[in-house]
């Protein structure tokens, strides 16, 4: 009876120590995979809840008509979503369709400042295309209902006001 009980506690044992080597590599897999999210958000949502400092993020929305500034290889232009407004400057050479009242997501950090420097720009593909986040950011901020046909045109967001009712 004492060596059967010595088996089962020993094989008690190993099934312990191998949860627990299990456990440890899902906590230090699912820590990494933390630190490499990159989240969307629009300027609305940025105004509502600030970004942390420091922590990348996905900015999506239009630039905004009369707000792009280029010096040599810098860029400066103002991220809209017909609600608010952000400041981004990026360092590189902008994708070719990129201009202004375009869709626009640009990848990068908020500084405590307010302004956004992007490490990446990605503008939209073609004259119907637009990023499936910010057709989000367009309907949680009330300027476009698919019900209602199809997104307004980049053009007018400058002066959009949210629709109300159907």
């Amino acid at each position: 009876m004492g060596l059967a009980a010595s088996r089962r506690r020993r094989r008690l044992w190993v099934l312990l120590l191998c949860g627990l080597g299990l456990g440890a590599a899902a906590a230090l897999a699912l820590t990494a995979f933390r630190d490499n999210l990159v989240f969307f958000r629009s300027p609305s949502d940025i105004v509502a809840m600030p970004a942390p400092d420091g922590r990348a993020f996905r900015l999506g929305g239009l630039v905004e008509a009369g707000s792009v500034v280029r010096d040599g290889a810098e860029a400066r232009f103002r991220v809209t979503d017909g609600a608010h407004t952000i400041a981004v400057s990026y360092r590189g050479v902008l994708p070719d369709l990129f201009r202004e009242g375009q869709g626009v997501v640009a990848l990068g950090k908020l500084g405590p400042d307010g302004h956004f420097t992007a490490s990446e720009v990605l503008a939209r593909h073609d004259e119907s295309y637009m990023p499936p986040e910010v057709k989000d950011a367009l309907e949680r901020s009330g300027h476009w209902n698919p019900e209602q046909g199809a997104p307004p045109p980049a053009s007018g967001w400058n002066t959009m006001q949210p629709r109300t009712g159907g």
